[in-house]
């Protein structure tokens, strides 16, 4: 399975893209998306930028998944608002290429790829270069799509067999009062 993963930014994103065969983890490719070329003031512009990257990606790299990082949010109001637009432009550009989009939160991937959920930059970058055997360390936007990637590849089987089974008894959806036996 190609996983791609993807940590959203409006001036920088990273991608990141792995190979899962069983537990086995093959590095692919990884970069960063930027938008730094244009006037912070043109929203839409950037937001183009990101969603055709985000196709140029998946169109070399045929990805069968991704895994998007969960906005967190800000201290300031106004940046959350505008990385939640990039992170939309990011998601439409993944499902609009008909693929399956896993998310996680930067806790999870810190706890997945490094063991504590308060993990820095620095080490990310490390552990994603040990896990994936590579010569050098990744940049920091790069690094983090490749922990999402992990990620996903680690907790994906498992969250797959959870959404299956809660699937099991689902029914029509529709709400039931009381208690079942």
């Amino acid at each position: 399975m190609r996983i791609l993963g993807i940590d959203p930014g409006l001036r920088t994103t990273g991608f990141g893209v792995i190979d899962q065969e069983g537990a086995a983890l093959r590095y692919v490719a990884s970069g960063t998306i930027s938008t730094q070329h244009l006037d912070t003031k043109a929203l839409p512009a950037r937001l183009k930028v990101l969603f055709d990257g985000v196709g140029e990606v998946i169109a070399r790299y045929q990805p069968d998944c991704a895994s998007v990082e969960i906005v967190f949010v800000n201290v300031n109001p106004q940046s959350t608002l505008l990385l939640g637009q990039a992170r939309g432009a990011l998601v439409t550009a993944l499902v609009h290429a008909d693929l399956l989009v896993a998310e996680y939160t930067a806790l999870q991937m810190k706890q997945a790829v490094v063991g504590y959920g308060r993990a820095d930059k620095t080490q990310i970058q490390e552990m994603v270069r040990r896990l994936l055997a590579l010569p050098g360390l990744p940049g920091p936007d790069a690094a983090d799509a490749l922990g999402l990637a992990i990620t996903h590849a680690h907790a994906g089987a498992a969250m797959a067999r959870i959404a299956k089974a809660d699937a099991v008894g689902a029914g029509d959806g529709s709400y039931r009062a009381g208690r079942s036996r």
